[in-house]
């Protein structure tokens, strides 16, 4: 294992994640999620603990770095991406299902839209951190 590729390529799949999320969730569903959402369960930007959510994406952007290099071997941008966004079908299906389960967090519409989007916040990670990694010797 590259642990200088997993790390250089993670923490930039941990930015673009940041980034994404701020995109998607921040200015795109915002309102949405809000409706869609119990009241009192999200906080507002001026509340968010920010380096916890800094880290958060920092290990979600490792933990895909590690399984296209380490695990996978994965050089190909279009394969990064395909397994990254089933990574993150798969564990955002099996996150938000739970919740769904055993709370009141969010509405059916709210969950679907939450796998959608960090199915395809993952697609994008994946094929960038295949980039990147490229580029690393």
């Amino acid at each position: 294992m590259n642990t200088k590729k997993v790390l250089i390529s993670g923490i930039v799949g941990g930015i673009v994640f940041f980034l994404l999320g701020w995109l998607i969730y921040g200015v795109l569903l915002m309102d949405f999620m809000s409706k869609n959402s119990s009241s009192g369960v999200m906080k507002t930007q001026d509340e968010f603990v920010w380096w916890a959510l800094i880290v958060s994406n920092l290990i979600f952007g490792i933990l895909i770095a590690y399984v296209l290099n380490a695990v996978g071997n994965i050089t190909s941008t279009g394969k990064g991406s395909a397994t990254a966004a089933t990574i993150g079908l798969l564990t955002s299906a099996g996150f938000d299902l739970g919740l769904y389960a055993t709370s009141n967090v969010s509405t059916l519409p709210g969950l679907v839209a939450d796998i959608a989007a960090i199915t395809f916040m993952n697609a994008i990670v994946g094929a960038i951190i295949v980039i990147i990694s490229k580029k690393i010797k």
